[in-house]
């Protein structure tokens, strides 16, 4: 009986293992119709009784500001170009930090976030952190830095129910996301800790310094000129 159940067991994770690499290969030419946290948010409206309109508008790469991808980058993961999924310095510090007690600081480069929002439920449970660090090797290997920052500008959310650069530009701005000023683009990216309290358009006087701060290393880093660093010919071949 126990071989009977390891077998099982190892057919059903081969199988899992076959299927998310079909689709994370898909997903790196096919824009994502939605993800698992637009679900989330959907079921969460349901059960809350309170209906609400999913806001979301596919934009390629070409179509997004540059200022963009890099106050994302110089605010959330400015190691991005360089690491190959996780920041383990930026974990250590986590950690430490964590351990002081008082506020939890996370560690999550931009190729986690965009695993855990594409394929994965909220939580801190093990079983979805190790879900997590899988789809994040996935997608390192099988994407381009490029497709995985494209992916993430897509899909992230900017308010309840505000999903991607397009939705956020226009909601909060007005405007497309190609359009988005270097200011703005610091608004949006100071607000992606908290999204659903902080608010771009109208932002608190904490917003306001982080988007500051934001907009410092966006020069420190070089400016657009550090998206140059996401053609990494150390990559796989496959994967550039």
């Amino acid at each position: 009986m126990l071989r009977s159940i390891l077998r099982r067991l190892t057919k059903a994770l081969l199988w899992f293992a076959g299927a998310s690499i079909v689709l994370v290969l898909v997903f790196r030419f096919v824009p994502p119709p939605g993800t698992a946290l637009m679900i989330e948010r959907k079921v969460e409206s349901w059960v809350d009784g309170e209906p609400i309109d999913l806001q979301r508008t596919w934009k390629p790469w070409d179509e997004i500001s540059d200022d963009l991808k890099v106050a994302v980058m110089a605010g959330e993961d400015q190691k991005f170009p360089e690491h190959w999924g996780f920041d383990f310095d930026a974990i250590q510090a986590a950690l430490a930090h964590n351990e002081l007690g008082g506020s939890i600081r996370g560690a999550s480069t931009l190729s986690q976030q965009v695993s855990k929002n594409l394929f994965l439920w909220s939580g801190r449970s093990y079983l979805r952190k190790g879900l997590e660090a899988w789809f994040t090797a996935l997608i390192e290997v099988f994407w381009p830095k490029q497709r995985i920052l494209e992916v993430y500008l897509n899909s992230v959310e900017w308010d309840d129910g505000v999903f991607g650069a397009e939705a956020a530009a226009r909601h909060h701005f007005g405007v497309s996301a190609k359009s988005l000023s270097r200011q703005q683009a610091s608004y949006l990216a100071a607000v992606l800790p908290n999204p659903r309290v902080w608010s771009a358009s109208h932002p608190t006087a904490y917003v306001a310094r982080r988007a500051g701060w934001i907009r410092q290393q966006m020069s420190q880093l070089g400016g657009t000129s550090y998206l140059l660093g996401l053609n990494d010919s150390r990559r796989a071949p496959w994967a550039r």
